[in-house]
This record gives C-alpha cells, structure tokens and sequence, in this order.
C-alpha cells in the first residue's frame, strides 16, 4: 500500500505529461494510424520479394500501356508486373567491370560503396526498346535494353555490344540527383557532368538536333542546382512554341546579406528547338529563362514562413494539355526547425511570369531591379518560327543584342506564387519532413476531389484530402497514415496509378505496393465511414467498401464535403444502441483510470456522470485529470460512484464511445480484507480473525479469468481472486483495441 502511495505521485506527472502532449497538439493527424505489421493484416500491400542483394531502389518510369514498373537500383534493373509485383519480374544484372571499379577506388573513391553502378535512367525509346543509364562507378555509361512488344513475352535483356557515353545524361557521383526526359529521341537531361561534380548543366543529347547545354561556371543560370523534375509542356497550338520546363533548387548569390535565403526554388525553361546561338552561346541554350517558386505560410505575428528546399514536383494532368497543374513540395532548408509544405502552381501564372519583367542588378547597393531598358527582338526566351517570330526560323538567326541580353539576364524579375497565395497542407513543428508526392482525382458522389499521396522521411505515407470549408478557407485531413517499410527508411520514389488504384513506394532498401484504400480500418458503422471523408470509400449498407462511380446503388451513402452521418446513416446508427456498460471498482482515498478511445483522434472527448437518473458533465479539474487515453480520477470518495458517459464529437457528430459504471469500495474494509497475518500481535489477529472468520477458498482452477483491474495494490488484487474462485462468478476478459493498448505507457496500463 505504501509503495503504491510512494508511486501514485509519478504516475500523475506522466499522464500529465501525456496530457499536455496530446491535447496541447494543434497540428492534423491522421484519422488511421496502421504500423507496417497492421498494414499486412488488410492485405492491402506486397512487399517486393528479394531474390538478389542490392541497394538503393528507385522507380524510374511507369509504363501503363504494358503494365510494367521498371526499377533501377545498384547493378540492377527490374521490370515489374503493375498488378502484382512479385509475379515473375524480369530482372537484369548490370554491374560495373572489375577493372572500372579498381581505377575508382584509385582515384580516391568507393568509400560508401560508390564504386558501382548505379542505375539513374529508364526511359522509353520506342515500343520495344528501353534507353537506361548508370553511373558506372563514376564514368557513366548507357545502353539499350529490349523489353519485346508485349509484356506477355517476358522479353528483358540487355542489348548485346551496345555501350555509350553516360555524359551528360547520368551522374558521376550516385549521391547526385538527376532528372532526365527522353522526348522525339532527344535525351533533356538536368546533371553534374564531371568527375568532381562541379559542373551542373541542362544538356541536350542523341537524335538529330545538335547538343546544346547551359553556359558552363556561370552562377547566374546555375548555382550548385539540385535537379528535382524535366517536363515538356506546350505553350501553344503550335508545335515550334513547345517548351521543356525544369524544376530544381539552387544557392541564392545574395545569400551571404542575410535576408535571402541560403537556398531558392526555381523553375526554368527552353525551347526544344533551341539550336544555339551563330556567334555568341554557340552549342548553349539562347531561350534559357528561370523564375523563382515561393511557397509561404503567414503566422500570426506577421512573420513569413518561406519553404525554399524544393523535393519534389508532380504535374497533374488536365482536359488541356498546355495548362497541368503543378504540385510542388518544399521542405525548410534549416537543421533545426523542421517543416514541409505543398504548393499548387498554374501554368498561366508561371507563363505570366516569364512574359513580365527581367531582373537586372542596378544602383549604388547593386541590388535586383526590374529591367527598364529597351527589349530586343525577338524577346528573350521566344520560340524561333512560333506564334510571335514566325519569319524566325532558327536561334542560329537571332541577333547578336538578343542573345547577349539572354546570357546576361536568366532571371525573371518577379517571383510565382501558388494559386489563392497560399500552401495547400502545411507540416510545422514535426519530427518529419515530406520527400515525395503522387496526386489522384478521385470522382465521388458529391464532385471531384485530389487526393495527395506524401511519402515522408521515415518511411510512411499519408493520404491527404483538402476540402473547401468557405471562399477564402480550406481545411485539411489526413485520411490515413501507414508504415510501408519492415525496415523505416524514407520514402526515395512514389508512382501512382490511377487505373489499377495501386500506389508503388521505394526506398533505399526496398519497394513496396500499396492499395489506395483501405476502407475497412475506418469501423463496422455507417458513421465511421462517413466521418471518415474519403472519396474511396462508401457505406453500401452492411459495411464500409471501395466505392466506384459507375455503380448505382441506393443504399450507397457517401459525403465527402460535410461529412454528415445524421444526414447520410439514416437506419445505420444503431451502434451507439448496442454499446456495452462496464464496470471499474475503485478504492476510497484512491484513484481510478477510466479508459475512453474513440476510434477517431480527430475526435473531442467530453465526459458525463449520471446520478439518480441525471446527467451531468464532469467539469471537476482539480480532481481529474484528462489525458488522450481517458480521465483519471485523483482521489476518490462515495459521491463518485456512478455511470460515467464518454461522448465523442466529430465534425458535429456525437456518439457514446465508453459507459462505465464505477464503484467505490471502503477503504477499511479493503484493508482489514488484505491485511496480512503479522507475528507482532497475535491476539489481535486471532480477534480479528474470530470476527471476520470466512469459509476457505475451493483450491483455485489450472486457469483463472483475469481479474478486476484496480488501482495497482497487490491486497486488492487478492481480494478479486478470492471473490472470483469463492463465488464462481467469473468476469470476462475486458476486449481492448490492441492498436491503442500498444500506444499506453506501462505507468497508464495499471491505473484501471
């Protein structure tokens, strides 16, 4: 009893603790939370099979026609089923030669396994073909690989004999990123072309144009740039107006004032018909133009947020092809405060941008201005032969005053702002950051909804939907959070199809398959499944399962943009009705933990008591204490013996989650129950004896039920078996939610 006391002290200040970690936290969290080992339980996820030893996967190019998933990782390249990828993928070892490797580790490398090769490239050549690259233990290297025409005759093989120069095409250094697109058999690649790394460039090679690059040492157009996404996209009807816009962040040159920051996102462009210039820039682009991407949050105190560490970039197609959405996700660029955010672009926005002012350093301080001066013809950055220079035929034609002006001014004088000037999620103040993204439009009952898909640095992605609560206010939920890795490592890649609702993740040590849905783990009931707002899902009248549109049924019930189950479960809500009372025993002087989860965390907990038929709230502070588990009642008496009510309100939804029935039993009688035989005084025992003198207990069984669970005194607990075995009466095992038991404290596990 008195270790018990000595305890009780600690015991509070970690549920305290809890309490304030759990109610204190502003920031969304996920309505589901599946660990790995819950996440195969759905059946939902294949892990891919390891039949070889190798590191770093990277899913490199999805093909939907064929079905196909090619991977690229180190020495290796696999290909994939889409529908199931442990069905007899084709795999292809391609490492580096032994010599290739030797002359690498002379040169002072292969310290961290560099001195492979590591596949960095896929991309289609034509039906048959695959164009692949690798760093080749720091030298580069291509080839083409034959994948047949159809993906029943499991063809995939190196092409014999054929080897190429990787430069300019893949990194030396593995550590490097790259982004490449192989568009009308010209090869547009973002990469260090050096052994050092100390040469980034936009490059243009193989088909029939000449190749061209950026201009080489020259931190205007490029400084120290990490390439994130190539993507061409038509400015226009017309074919000549065809731009290749390039994602990428890069080391601001005015970083050492104080002001900037360290680290920029930009978005750049060039013409796929730049041949470069005649005279000057020759073999260098002359439409090269880059802008500046911003991405902030506005805090209450004025102060703005800026997310400049651009990871990664998913363009969402639409009806017009010349204006795709552009899903950017940056993250902060410092140590210590962690931060991520996801932004939406409009290509009308960036196009306006491009055709505004040029920045140009002017004045005393030498600072940005806008360029005021007079603009050559035809205006930097134009197509030659497109709308506006149709008599232009070729860059080699343009003067010598308009490519100068390019070489001297790159930059776009005004940044490019998301649409409604402001992040779509925003992550602050956690102990992750999101690497990658997948967007899916997803048709429901109530419209058309994206739902963004957010790999994160350690190993989980989460499924997020942002809805529409008024004109100028959105508001975001995490539909799901889950664990995609035996092993938590974070996320490197992330494919989406739509077609097959199958979403692939890779990391350094593996690759996972996961469907978009698992509409199940959201509960048995109507409620819980409209609550849960995931366009997926619906209630088809017996259960919580995949919706698809084209299915006519009445008794689907789905709302995404309220959430209404009142409106939607009409006939459904009998849960509530069918809710169980439990009873917890407590001891005077002592304190009880009343257990209340709702399946929800996005859901608020309020507790009732009921007395003599009444039901009041319970608004005693100092003698409870709320914590994210349950309420703990510090010291107790007779007066709180009664019904006890947990209510879970979610978007306006409430719902009984928990009715316990507590009862207090007498401190002295407990104690003289539990009182142990002393040698001190043994008159007074055999009194004491004679006056509560009970038949012996029957021996007790090989296997008794678990006992009532009290406040952790071992007397107490005797006195639950001696009852149980002198009775026969009993009680049957508590059923917990194991997933929210695991999450307990072993402190918060004994106070029952």
């Amino acid at each position: 009893m008195e270790t018990t006391r000595a305890l009780l002290p600690l015991i509070l200040l970690l549920l305290s603790v809890c309490a304030h970690s759990c109610h204190g936290n502003l920031r969304p969290t996920p309505r589901v939370y599946l660990s790995y080992k819950e996440l195969l339980e759905t059946r939902s996820i294949r892990p891919f099979s390891f039949s070889f030893n190798t590191t770093d996967y990277r899913i490199l190019h999805m093909d939907q026609d064929q079905g196909r998933l090619y991977l690229g990782s180190c020495e290796y390249i696999v290909s994939l089923d889409m529908q199931n990828i442990n069905k007899e993928p084709l795999i292809i070892h391609w490492p580096a030669t032994a010599q290739r490797k030797a002359e690498c580790k002379m040169a002072g490398k292969g310290g961290q396994g560099e001195c492979a090769n590591f596949v960095r490239l896929i991309e289609p050549w034509n039906r048959t073909h695959l164009y692949t690259c690798g760093t080749g233990a720091y030298k580069p290297i291509c080839t083409f690989v034959n994948r047949g025409w159809r993906a029943e005759e499991y063809l995939f093989r190196l092409v014999p004999g054929y080897v190429d120069s990787g430069k300019g095409k893949c990194p030396y250094d593995p550590r490097q990123e790259n982004a490449a697109a192989l568009i009308n058999g010209n090869l547009y690649a973002g990469v260090h072309v050096d052994f050092m790394g100390t040469d980034p460039a936009i490059f243009r090679t193989l088909g029939d144009r000449p190749a061209v690059r950026t201009e080489q040492y020259d931190s205007r157009w490029l400084n120290e740039p990490v390439f994130v996404k190539i993507q061409k996209i038509p400015d226009s009807t017309e074919k000549n107006d065809d731009k290749l816009y390039f994602f990428f962040r890069e080391k601001s040159l005015d970083a050492a004032g104080g002001s900037t920051p360290s680290v920029l996102a930009r978005v750049g462009r060039v013409c796929l018909n730049d041949d470069g210039g005649q005279r000057s820039l020759v073999n260098k682009w002359t439409t090269f133009l880059k802008a500046r991407l911003v991405c902030s949050v506005i805090g209450t105190d004025g102060v703005e947020t800026y997310f400049d560490e651009l990871r990664d970039v998913f363009i969402q197609r639409t009806n017009d092809e010349r204006s795709p959405m552009v899903y950017a996700l940056f993250s902060t660029a410092g140590s210590v405060f962690k931060g991520s955010a996801v932004c939406v672009y409009s290509m009308s926005d960036i196009r306006n941008v491009f055709n505004g002012p040029f920045s140009h350093k002017h004045g005393h301080n030498y600072q940005w201005t806008p360029y005021t001066g007079k603009i050559p013809y035809p205006r930097p950055g134009t197509c030659p032969g497109g709308t506006f220079t149709p008599g232009v035929h070729s860059t080699k034609s343009f003067s010598d005053e308009a490519v100068n002006f390019v070489r001297a001014h790159p930059l776009m004088y005004h940044p490019i702002y998301p649409t409604h000037k402001r992040p779509l999620v925003v992550r602050t103040g956690v102990d992750y950051r999101f690497t990658t993204i997948a967007v899916d439009m997803v048709d429901a009952v109530d419209g058309r909804y994206e739902v963004l898909f957010l790999g994160t640095d350690r190993g989980t992605v989460q499924k997020v939907i942002v809805l529409p609560k008024d004109t100028s206010t959105t508001e975001e939920l995490i539909l799901e959070e889950v664990e995609v890795f035996r092993t938590p490592a974070p996320v490197k890649t992330l494919k989406i199809s739509s077609k097959r609702q199958q979403l692939y993740v890779s990391s350094a040590r593996g690759l996972t398959q996961v469907s978009l849905h698992r509409c199940p783990a959201y509960g048995k009931a109507c409620s819980d499944c409209c609550l849960a707002r995931d366009p997926y899902c619906a209630w088809d009248g017996e259960s919580c399962s995949a919706f698809t549109p084209a299915t006519k049924r009445r008794s689907r019930r789905q709302d995404i943009k309220h959430g209404d189950p009142l409106r939607q479960c009409r006939g459904f809500n009998s849960k509530e009705k069918r809710l169980r009372e439990t009873v917890h025993f407590g001891v005077e002087g002592s304190s009880a933990f009343l257990e209340c989860q709702p399946r929800s965390p996005q859901a608020t907990v309020k507790w009732f008591c009921q007395k003599d038929g009444k039901r009041k709230a319970l608004n005693r502070d100092k003698d409870v204490l709320k914590t994210a588990h349950g309420i703990l009642l510090k010291s107790l008496s007779q007066s709180d013996a009664g019904l006890y009510h947990c209510l879970a309100t979610e978007n306006n939804f409430k719902h009984t989650v928990a009715r316990v029935a507590l009862r207090i039993l007498d401190r002295e009688i407990v104690e003289a129950l539990t009182a142990p035989d002393g040698p001190s005084d043994p008159e007074r025992n055999h009194q004491h004896d004679e006056q509560h003198r009970l038949p012996p207990p029957p021996p007790p069984p090989q296997t008794l039920p678990p006992p009532l669970q009290l406040h952790p005194q071992p007397e107490v607990t005797l006195i639950n078996q001696y009852c149980q075995s002198y009775w026969k009466q009993p009680t049957k095992p508590k059923r917990t939610n194991r997933r929210h038991t695991e999450k307990l404290e072993p402190e918060e596990l004994q106070v029952q």
